[in-house]
């Protein structure tokens, strides 16, 4: 089994995006990883989440607090295995194979692999990801050279996992309310205060922490960011207390805590009157780890209902002979592959802001913040919807841990609360077309798309813009109330859209099967509930979109 070389479509994807020589060392390496994901470190994954929980030991034999959290040795192998691929450090240094640097196509390929298997680990590597980006982006060359190499580590150095400590207790998703303190020194700063939900505690080198210095204003724009390591040099702990770990619902793996800072050493990362506009960069890039766990999701929910509908017999049938069952799983099969491709495609764009290259607009910078907040919320709910698809196709048996599928239900639904709830991504589409004008600016985006093509599909996604057109419009002149009230229905369609547009796009420029998965994606998309469909495309096309070839020779 190798979740790489069962997904030729991914595979062509990324033929795509990576230029020759960079797509035959990444082929080789995914090849390797997929095969790892599909088998050891699945393996690992489920012991972790039904035995071998992260624990945390507070106290010592003499009773001193060493708020140490303990992970099972199959869990440190999948860390080893993991971040040696470069999945992290190769984002921000050089590959030694083709002297040069990475990108984050590739790096966003891993997660995808590895989300198919472990979408709970994944959340370390986000956060470490996130940390390097800081760290990268704004640090001092001092700074720099005391974190970086280890947070970058693929085994030639001691690696840090990273860590983003945001919330707070009192504050959750409203930051400006934190209260965490950074006290100034002779020798620096110290940090007072508490993180209520702080992920990858105890395991990571080093923190990126929000703290307000004393003085600073209230709100957002008082905000420091600091970068607190976990232990002092003499290995001890820096000033750090655990007060417990979170009993969470899935991605057990990751271990997830309340976390005090006594007065622990802490150094100031960039301008520190923007630590919070720093710690939103960021959050985007987290959001999309966020989208690629969620795509992961989704394509393990879709394999595992495809392989039970093509063994399990029932009434004298495979389940995959029933037009219904034919129905479901061709939808999720082209949800899956617009859906990827639409993330994937977009992925340039993403580097191209993130790292600022030179000719970066004003307009890439507000799609590129539009496109996180409607890829991210619609990935991480068909994520839940997929793993309800999945367990639904099981019958009894997908409800029972002996299969992978209640674990998947459990993992996808924090996707949809990590990194922004579906209403604070709303929000943010209202603000960007409030403040950036990024309403005009996708629709513009868009139309400039799909203007050169003709038919009836290329009319139904223009008839979609022109439903958000006229949303828009009445949301210009509506209350405030109005306008939050309807910002998930923008958001919603903006997402439609958008991966109509990209659908359309695959169709015109692929072979004789990605004309059907278009076709069935914009069908379903913008078809009315109620209408009686006198035409099944999805069942019209199981075999092509479905089907892989030797399949088809067994059906036939």
């Amino acid at each position: 089994m190798n979740f790489y070389e069962e997904e030729p479509q991914f595979r062509a994807l990324l033929m795509e995006l990576l230029d020759e020589e960079f797509f035959a060392y990444a082929d080789k390496e995914l090849l390797e990883f997929g095969e790892k994901s599909a088998n050891e470190i699945d393996q690992r994954a489920r012991f972790t989440d039904r035995e071998g929980q992260p624990k945390l030991i507070k106290f010592d034999a003499y009773g001193e607090d060493i708020s140490e959290v303990w992970v099972n040795d199959g869990y440190r192998k999948t860390v080893e295995d993991s971040y040696n691929t470069g999945i992290v450090g190769y984002v921000h240094k050089e590959i030694p194979e083709l002297g040069r640097r990475g990108n984050y196509i590739y790096s966003y390929a891993q997660g995808y692999l590895l989300s198919q298997t472990e979408p709970g680990f994944y959340c370390p590597v986000t956060l470490t990801m996130a940390t390097a980006y800081l760290l990268d982006q704004y640090a001092s060359s001092e700074i720099k050279e005391k974190f970086l190499p280890h947070v970058l580590s693929t085994g030639e150095t001691t690696l840090y996992e990273g860590a983003t400590f945001l919330t707070e207790r009192q504050g959750g998703s409203d930051v400006g309310a934190n209260e965490t303190k950074a006290v100034q020194t002779k020798d620096g700063y110290k940090l007072y205060g508490e993180k209520y939900f702080a992920s990858n505690a105890g395991m990571c080198g080093v923190a990126m922490v929000l703290a307000r210095k004393e003085g600073a204003p209230s709100g957002t724009k008082g905000l420091t960011l600091f970068a607190v390591p976990w232990r002092k040099e003499d290995g001890k702990l820096n000033g750090i207390k655990i007060r417990r770990l979170k009993d969470k619902l899935g991605v057990r793996a990751v271990p997830s805590a309340e976390v005090e800072f006594e007065g622990a050493e802490a150094f100031v990362v960039g301008d520190p009157a923007k630590g919070f506009y720093y710690m939103m960069e960021a959050l985007n890039l987290s959001r999309v780890c966020n989208t690629v766990a969620s795509l992961g999701i989704m394509r393990r929910a879709y394999s595992e209902a495809r392989q039970y509908a093509l063994k399990r017999d029932a009434f004298g049938k495979k389940l995959a002979d029933f037009p219904m069952i034919k129905d479901t799983l061709a939808k999720m099969a082209v949800k899956l592959e617009v859906e990827t491709r639409t993330v994937f495609k977009y992925l340039p764009l993403f580097e191209k802001v993130m790292r600022n290259e030179p000719g970066v607009t004003e307009k890439e910078i507000v799609l590129n913040r539009l496109y996180i907040a409607l890829l991210k919320k619609e990935t991480a709910e068909q994520a839940v919807h997929f793993a309800h698809e999945a367990i639904e196709m099981h019958g009894g048996n997908g409800y029972i841990e002996d299969f992978v599928t209640p674990r998947l239900l459990r993992d996808a639904q924090v996707l949809t609360v990590w990194e922004g709830t579906a209403n604070i991504l709303g929000l943010e589409v209202l603000r960007l077309m409030e403040k950036f004008n990024a309403g005009e600016l996708f629709l513009q985006e868009m139309r400039e798309r799909i203007s050169a093509m003709e038919g009836e599909f290329a009319g139904k996604v223009g008839d979609g813009i022109e439903q958000l057109e006229k949303l828009l419009m009445a949301l210009h002149s509506a209350s405030h109330d109005h306008k939050t009230f309807h910002s998930k229905r923008v958001a919603e369609l903006m997402v439609k859209v958008f991966e109509s547009v990209n659908a359309l796009e695959y169709g015109v420029g692929g072979d004789e099967r990605a004309q059907k998965v278009m076709k069935v994606f914009v069908k379903e998309t913008w078809a009315s509930k109620n209408e009686f469909a006198d035409q099944l495309k999805s069942v019209d096309y199981f075999e092509e979109i479905v089907l892989e070839r030797t399949e088809k020779e067994a059906v036939l």
